[in-house]
């Protein structure tokens, strides 16, 4: 039994650590919306007046239904997974770069695909939690 109270406890941290990674990464992009809206155009990222409300959403209100963790967390998680992914092939391009500007690059690359795989397992851990909690 102390095993499962472990896995709740790891799974709730876990959650609440990826989640607050988000809600993070949304405050500034809402308190300095027309620089973040310049950088979204230069990375050929428009319309930015409905591209970037959405991120702002998204980033918010996920980063805040992981948290949380009820009906909506599975949905949340697999969404923030997909825009994590994405954000790589806009934001992170380090193959078109070489020096140290690369290698960061290649790390923030390789840090958004590590946030996307725990994202991808917190929500097929919590499916399968949901999931349990329905047949049980």
């Amino acid at each position: 039994m102390a095993f499962a109270k472990w896995d709740q406890m790891a799974m709730l941290v876990g959650r609440v650590l990826i989640g607050s990674f988000f809600l993070a990464a949304a405050v500034p992009k809402a308190l300095n919306f027309a620089e973040v809206a310049a950088r979204m155009e230069a990375a050929g990222l428009t319309p930015t007046e409905v591209l970037l409300p959405l991120t702002i959403a998204l980033e918010f209100g996920g980063g805040l239904l992981l948290i949380v963790g009820r009906r909506f967390a599975v949905p949340a998680a697999l969404a923030l997974a997909g825009f994590t992914l994405l954000t790589n092939i806009y934001f992170h391009r380090f193959w078109e770069l070489s020096g140290e500007l690369r290698q960061l690059e290649f790390s923030l690359f390789f840090k958004n695909v590590t946030i996307a795989a725990g994202l991808l397992l917190a929500a097929g851990v919590l499916n399968q939690t949901v999931s349990r909690k329905r047949e049980g």
